[in-house]
């Protein structure tokens, strides 16, 4: 080729893909980023043989709305609405993890009273998130009435958050050293009722419609195989990784907010209608974890009404000002280990460093291996049951 011309560009060559990668009966297949199924704004490009995927490769960045510089920019407790625009389906997580962090860098810890009040908000937004989860994936697969049912429940969760801080979403609940909102009266009532209808009547539905029905057993049971070895090797975290048979919880290693004081199980995949550490086993854990929720969230509701009533903001400081230090906390959050780095410079109101490690991310890093060899269809199948919601990958 002489000086100065030079030859077009591939449409495979401008993705990423080298021309020499495609083979002669192969093609490029891009799905997303505006696609029902990719459970945000992602966009998942295939080299297809037929109806078989050769090779996966996840582009993300379309939510990145650069949530780590602006905590520079912020004061300490001006972080937390920004947390909450992480994993949008679980923000009472996002602030929790958050505040954490920042009373291990202060010194601080809050009242029992606050802490059982931060565990049964925790659980309900676990359940809230699952039931996104659960219904969500069945519905790609093709099953819409469970949706609606998981909704359902959903919905009076939401009303509890709103009754209790004003907001449905986003919620700027927890703070550093205690809440924006002490619960009303009332509260423990609401909250044993939907943990009553929730046992008695959606789990039951959830599993005979959903659960145990034949063709969703069919859709997932053998698809999507993460086994032990290759959960541990890319961090999976959270239903990811207990899918895999790992009983790993951070509420059980390494347990916060008095967590050590409840009974409860940790789910793991069974393999009980195919290969351990299928989308199945990862969907399973969920399901259970819903009703293990619900068992800690009736434990905790006795707690709080034995404790002594306190402020919920006697220990927010006025002037969040830590010395210069560093430091790393995490939680248990819907989609797994939620962790924040948070750096002082002693100097300053506003954090030096505020870096996340996001467990969506760590699940979506697995995807172009485990997407290897499966049907075109079964790509939705995958997406869906590692549960990831890309405004924390993109953070």
């Amino acid at each position: 080729m002489s000086a100065g011309i030079t030859r077009p560009v591939t449409s495979a060559e401008s993705v990423g893909w080298r021309i020499d990668d495609i083979g002669p009966d192969e093609m490029i297949l891009s799905m997303g980023p505006q696609h029902p199924s990719t459970h945000g704004v992602l966009r998942i490009e295939l080299i297809t043989d037929g109806e078989l995927v050769r090779e996966a490769r996840p582009h993300i960045g379309y939510l990145h709305r650069c949530f780590e510089k602006h905590c520079e920019n912020v004061d300490y407790p001006g972080v937390i609405p920004y947390t909450d625009r992480l994993d949008y389906v679980a923000s009472m997580g996002n602030s929790l993890g958050y505040a954490l962090a920042v009373e291990k860098l202060l010194a601080i810890e809050p009242s029992p009273y606050v802490q059982t009040i931060r565990v049964i908000m925790a659980e309900l937004q676990r359940i809230a998130s699952h039931c996104v989860a659960v219904g969500t994936y069945g519905m790609d697969l093709g099953a819409f009435t469970p949706f609606l049912h998981l909704l359902r429940d959903r919905e009076k969760i939401l009303d509890v958050f709103e009754w209790t801080c004003g907001a449905r979403l986003l919620y700027n609940y927890n703070w550093i050293g205690g809440l924006s909102h002490d619960v009303p009266d009332g509260f423990v009532r609401a909250c044993r009722e939907i943990v009553a209808e929730f046992d008695k009547v959606t789990w039951p539905e959830l599993v005979n419609l959903l659960i145990g029905n034949r063709i969703f057993i069919e859709r997932t049971a053998k698809v999507g195989v993460v086994s032990r070895e290759l959960a541990i090797s890319y961090d999976l975290t959270g239903p990811n990784l207990r899918g895999s048979g790992v009983a790993y919880d951070l509420r059980k290693a390494e347990p916060y907010c008095g967590y050590e004081n409840y009974e409860f199980a940790v789910p793991v995949g069974e393999g009980r209608h195919g290969p351990l550490g299928s989308c199945f086993d990862r969907n399973w854990v969920r399901v259970v974890e819903m009703k293990e929720s619900a068992r800690i969230i009736s434990q905790a509701l006795d707690r709080l009404e034995k404790l002594e009533k306190t402020d919920v903001r006697e220990k927010v400081p006025k002037r969040a000002k830590p010395a210069k230090g560093e430091v790393f906390a995490r939680s248990e959050a819907p989609r797994g280990n939620l962790g924040y780095y948070v750096v002082a410079d002693g100097t300053a109101v506003n954090p030096y460093r505020v870096k996340v490690k996001s467990p969506c991310f760590t699940a979506m890093s697995a995807f172009h291996h485990v997407a290897r060899g499966v049907m075109i269809a079964d790509i939705i199948a995958l997406i869906g049951s590692f549960d990831v919601v890309l405004g924390e990958i993109d953070r």
